[in-house]
């Protein structure tokens, strides 16, 4: 009885593996055939539908939360115009970039990357996984397929080079950006327009001395009326947003890596930025600069703003500090770029306004034809437009050659709220070509806007570094030099600010710097700046 137990058990184990096998096999030719069918579809290479025989494929993103992908009316829409249907994988932004490296250490990493940016997608995973096969290159499929990318490859060799890895390859395609707002590096330094208007002040400061003079006036002469001496001249955090408007005073573009006629160098060990550290100190000992700017948090920021107690502070808009409405903060004029005894004229930071790793397609993908296809729409001018505001009749409707506004449904806090339910294109970085909306007249905030960075910005920007590739080898060696290096400059500009640390030190401070490797990783991005200014 045992050993018929004993055939029994082994028959039926055989059994349970030949069904298993046999399933799996099922399974697997049934996957196989849907790939081959989805390769074996015609692509349209102009016009709507994309495919004439439906297609799905899979597209992950980094998700805002506001809105399941599925039931967003501008991709419900866009599927019936193409053909081209999605499953959707989209991880909560704060969570993307560790399911992105999960996926790609798994091997299952889906179809198409949407709208990761450059934060999470890498330059170094698009040469990394582009050199491995995981991203396949863009280049010839632009050039068969998409015609509103070739068109803005052609027209901005800027933008090519800056999206071509070492290898010669275009693994990841951008956001590029063509509004006013696009070349702003930071948000901007605003001034309190009340101080302004009770100090009648009539002209902004253009120089150093004169800002430090505006600013010893905010602090003496009781600009917000109260009577106390509480006014908060000058405020940041941690230096994060001011920096960089003031280096420009300075000569500098960028804290860090920045290139000048052709010469790349490393701006925190020049006598340049000894001068703005100097500077700074000065403003931090004599309560011009706030004393917790090293210690507090935006919201602290925000407070103390809406309380009226602060003078220049930077924001994108200045209305996200003062709590005013639009039209208030129209009175708070930008910063003018100043110039110093070191630099006699301004500079200010210019954003490239290209922003990489927002759509790569992987070698999963059973139909990269249709995918291009499927993004190159978005770079046109009706496509951005589509993309940003939805189908007609969700946000809006042509009135003639205007596009008249719709009511907000209830239970929605904002237009940009329910604007989020129906696009996308909400916080995060959208593979587009972006601008001004055709037939959407401007308010007076945007036009305010417009004005002031014509006037404030645009004369004096310039790009600090091009957006470069290094070698895998490169990459390697910059992240080890990169660890103690910023931490440490990190550390000694609060030092040195708040004058725990004394600039007689400055020598110290170099060498110590130096020996970080710094020839070396200037040498690495010379090399990177080079290949860049060179490519076609």
């Amino acid at each position: 009885m045992r050993e018929i137990w004993k055939l029994f058990i082994a028959v039926t184990l055989l059994m349970s593996i030949l069904t298993a096998c046999a399933t799996t096999e099922k399974e697997d030719d049934e996957e196989n055939k849907k790939m081959e069918h989805a390769a074996s579809v015609d692509v349209n290479k102009e016009g709507f539908p994309i495919v004439d025989e439906e297609i799905e494929l899979n597209l992950m993103a980094p998700g805002a939360g506001m809105e399941e992908w599925s039931n967003m009316e501008t991709l419900i829409a866009y599927s019936d115009m193409t053909n081209v249907k999605f499953k959707y994988t989209t991880p909560p932004m704060n969570d993307f970039q560790t399911k992105l490296n999960l996926a790609f250490a798994s091997e299952d990493i889906g179809d198409i990357i949407y709208a990761a940016g450059s934060d999470d997608l890498t330059p170094a995973m698009e040469v990394d996984y582009g050199e491995q096969g995981l991203l396949i290159p863009l280049e010839e499929l632009i050039e068969e397929y998409a015609p509103n990318i070739k068109k803005m490859l052609e027209e901005n060799p800027d933008v090519k080079r800056s999206i071509t890895t070492v290898d010669g390859h275009i693994y990841s395609l951008p956001r590029v950006s063509v509004g006013s707002t696009s070349i702003w590096y930071k948000g901007p330094i605003w001034y309190n327009g009340k101080w302004l208007e009770a100090l009648d002040v009539k002209e902004l400061p253009e120089t150093t001395d004169e800002f430090y003079e505006l600013l010893v006036r905010f602090r003496d002469e009781d600009p917000n009326g109260n009577g106390e001496a509480d006014e908060i001249p000058m405020i940041d955090v941690n230096m994060d947003s001011t920096r960089h408007w003031m280096l420009g005073a300075f000569g500098m573009k960028e804290w860090g890596i920045e290139e000048q006629n052709g010469k790349v160098r490393y701006t925190p060990i020049t006598e340049e930025y000894k001068s703005y550290l100097t500077y700074m100190n000065k403003l931090y000992n004599e309560k011009l600069l706030d004393p917790e700017t090293f210690s507090q948090a935006d919201e602290q920021k925000k407070a103390k703003g809406q309380n009226n107690r602060v003078g220049a502070f930077p924001d994108y808009f200045s209305f996200f500090t003062t709590g005013e409405g639009e039209d208030e903060s129209m009175n708070n004029p930008m910063f003018q770029p100043l110039t110093s005894p070191v630099s006699e004229e301004p500079i200010v930071p210019r954003n490239p306004a290209i922003e990489r790793g927002t759509f790569s397609i992987t070698n999963k993908n059973p139909n990269p034809e249709a995918s291009i296809r499927w993004i190159d729409y978005f770079y046109s001018q009706e496509g951005y437009e589509f993309l940003n505001m939805g189908p007609e009749g969700e946000l809006w409707e042509w009135k003639g050659e205007k596009r008249k506004l719709l009511d907000v449904p209830q239970g929605y806090d904002s237009r940009e709220d329910f604007r989020a339910t129906i696009s996308p294109d909400y916080g995060i970085p959208t593979p587009t070509k972006s601008g001004p909306i055709r037939g959407l007249e401007e308010s007076d905030f945007d036009k305010f806007i417009a004005a002031e960075t014509k006037e404030k910005i645009k004369p004096y920007a310039e790009v600090p570094f091009p957006l470069v590739y290094l070698t895998t080898d490169e990459q390697k060696k910059v992240n080890t030099i990169e660890v103690d290096l910023k931490s440490y400059v990190q550390q000694m500009e609060a030092k040195f600010i708040t004058g725990v640390e004394p600039l007689s030190n400055w020598d110290s401070y170099v060498e110590t710097v130096q020996k970080m490797n710094t020839e070396e990783y200037v040498e690495i991005y010379q090399q990177a700046y080079d290949r860049w200014k060179e490519s076609d």
